[in-house]
């Protein structure tokens, strides 16, 4: 007879995801996870089939939590330029916590990409999610007038996106908000 899991999986993915983010993929051993998670190695590989399967899950967790309250606030942002500074500014404040530990989405397409397609997808899915919703709020402000009609809202979102992958990246070695504030008003110059 097959044993019932004995942890809350979704608590395990979520310990696993500071874990991951804080550590990286190839510095976190299946040892690392057991012992932070408080599960034997069986219950692991039978919850996730590998560490990799954990990692993916983590992923998605991150992309359910915080990287979708980033998109959240964008859409309840009061203008498209104040709503961006806000979204970026959290964003570079929550990856530079901790010392420092980045953005797990961008650090997954650094350390883990080019051999995995599935992480890829995700990362890919996360950035087209940030790029499309960004994408709304400036056809919705170039409608109101707050921005350039000059501007293709989907050119400048993927602007915006790939920006805020670089600065997401500086945050790990400068990882204060307040020095990187003026880069985010640089930045915001593209929407004049």
């Amino acid at each position: 007879m097959a044993r019932t899991r004995e942890f809350d999986t979704e608590a395990a993915v979520s310990r696993a995801m500071e874990l991951f983010w804080t550590r990286g993929y190839e510095a976190t051993s299946v040892r690392d996870l057991t012992q932070h998670l408080g599960i034997g190695q069986g219950s692991l590989y039978a919850a996730f089939g590998d560490k990799a399967g954990l990692y993916r899950a983590a992923l998605d967790h991150y992309r359910a939590t915080l990287a979708a309250d980033a998109l959240r606030s964008l859409e309840e942002g009061a203008d498209a330029r104040s709503a961006i500074r806000t979204m970026l500014m959290e964003r570079v404040r929550i990856a530079a916590e901790h010392g420092g530990r980045g953005c797990l989405a961008v650090n997954a397409a650094c350390e883990r990409l080019p051999g995995d397609s599935s992480i890829r997808r995700t990362v890919r899915d996360m950035q087209d999610a940030s790029r499309d919703a960004l994408a709304e709020v400036l056809r919705v402000a170039a409608e109101r007038g707050e921005i350039a009609a000059r501007h293709d809202p989907q050119s400048l979102a993927a602007f915006f996106v790939t920006f805020l992958n670089g600065l997401l990246v500086s945050s790990k070695i400068t990882p204060d908000p307040d020095a990187l504030a003026p880069v985010v008003e640089v930045a915001l110059t593209a929407l004049d």
